[in-house]
């Protein structure tokens, strides 16, 4: 509790924190009562200096919630939406109870006794105003906190080429890592050019222990301080009409592979006190689904593996993130065997990624994502929500797989 105490209020200001304990009060406590447990006879709401009642009360208490529950999630994500809302929203407060009570009193007095109420609410939002920084993006600096080299595994396309020209471009020296020597080739002259980096290309294949040995062995000269388990690989289709030894391979590729890189590079972490690990797990890894069964128990894994990490490893100041993309532009869908569908970009993605190393145990890439991954766990039973996936997964994979 101690350390999830830390998580949340580490780095903020003290006041900010407080207006954030607020928001949450708000969010989950008096809203809540306020909509589902107090009369409608003497509910009130005020916006913008307007009291309402009864029923008006009751509805206008819906947007009153959202407005604290994202005040909540902005505050503790630092969110750069947040420089502009916090300080407008508490204008605003300090505007409605100004207005309310200068109303309420009248005349000229009422002129300078709605100043005295306002004025807390003002310096407030004047505060804000000022704090606006703590709410830019800040630089990824993966050398300070990690080291000089960074491995990337899966690189030669998608998100995993993505990542590696993320880290060359923050200035974090590369390997990169999967089959294909000659992409690997490409991609490693690429970055010492465009970044000034220096960058290695190990062709293995990450599905063998030889191949993981393989890897291993190329950077034992190195002090590896971001290691990304990106390699892995899906495969759409009924369980039954799949190849046996296509689907060990997958298990060995996005399960066993992170398990053996992460144990061995991880000790050095440990004694030089510090170090990072990102895990590309996917959305799919949050719900049973249908005609992708083992890709989605493999991503499972990868996310309790790294959510566990994230805990056990804190106290070594190592840093552990899950990645969970949807549906992304690279060759995942060819090579899968689905059939072609919109996605993200790979490069957000990956920015996603490492902006989340330090602050989280794992993210979802998108709010559809994030809705689609979340809250049908949360509204429907397990069978319901299998059958539902599988309804959405059959539109992508080709009629003679399903």
């Amino acid at each position: 509790m101690r350390e999830w105490l830390y998580d949340v209020f580490r780095e903020r200001p003290a006041w900010m924190s407080a207006v954030m304990v607020f928001c949450a009060y708000m969010a989950f406590v008096y809203l809540p009562w306020d909509l589902f447990v107090k009369p409608v006879a003497v509910d009130e709401e005020v916006w913008f200096g307007i009291r309402f009642t009864g029923w008006w009360a009751k509805i206008l208490a819906i947007p009153h919630w959202f407005v604290y529950a994202a005040a909540v999630y902005g505050f503790r994500r630092r969110r750069p939406w947040m420089a502009f809302w916090a300080t407008a929203y508490t204008a605003q407060v300090a505007f409605g109870i100004y207005l309310w009570s200068a109303v309420r009193v009248g005349g000229f007095s009422g002129v300078l006794v709605g100043l005295f109420p306002a004025l807390p609410f003002a310096g407030l939002a004047w505060a804000f105003w000022n704090a606006r920084e703590y709410f830019e993006p800040r630089p990824l600096s993966l050398v300070p906190r990690y080291g000089e080299w960074g491995l990337v595994t899966g690189a030669s396309s998608g998100i995993g080429a993505a990542l590696a020209r993320e880290i060359a471009a923050d200035g974090m020296n590369v390997i990169v890592s999967a089959r294909r020597a000659e992409r690997l080739e490409a991609l490693a002259a690429e970055l010492e050019r465009d970044f000034g980096v220096q960058a290695r290309a190990v062709p293995a294949d990450l599905a063998t222990r030889e191949g993981q040995r393989t890897l291993l062995d190329a950077v034992a000269d190195l002090e590896i301080g971001l290691l990304v388990n990106n390699a892995g690989r899906g495969l759409a289709g009924r369980f039954d009409l799949r190849d046996g030894d296509q689907l060990r391979d997958l298990v060995a590729l996005n399960c066993e592979a992170p398990v053996v890189l992460t144990h061995a590079l991880v000790q050095g972490m440990r004694e030089r006190g510090r170090g990072a690990v990102l895990f590309t797990g996917s959305a799919a890894g949050r719900q049973p689904l249908p005609l992708h069964a083992v890709y989605a128990a493999t991503k499972a894994f990868d996310l309790f593996l790294g959510e566990a990490l994230w805990a056990e490893l804190r106290a070594s100041n190592i840093d552990v993130v899950v990645l969970e993309p949807g549906s992304t532009e690279t060759e995942f869908q060819e090579i899968a065997g689905e059939l072609a569908h919109a996605g993200d970009r790979a490069d957000e993605v990956a920015r996603l990624g490492l902006a989340a190393l330090g602050e989280q145990p794992s993210v979802i890439a998108g709010w559809y994502n994030w809705i689609r991954a979340n809250l049908a766990a949360r509204l429907f039973t397990r069978p319901i929500t299998a059958h539902l996936a599988h309804a959405v997964i059959a539109k992508q994979v080709p009629e003679e797989l399903r």
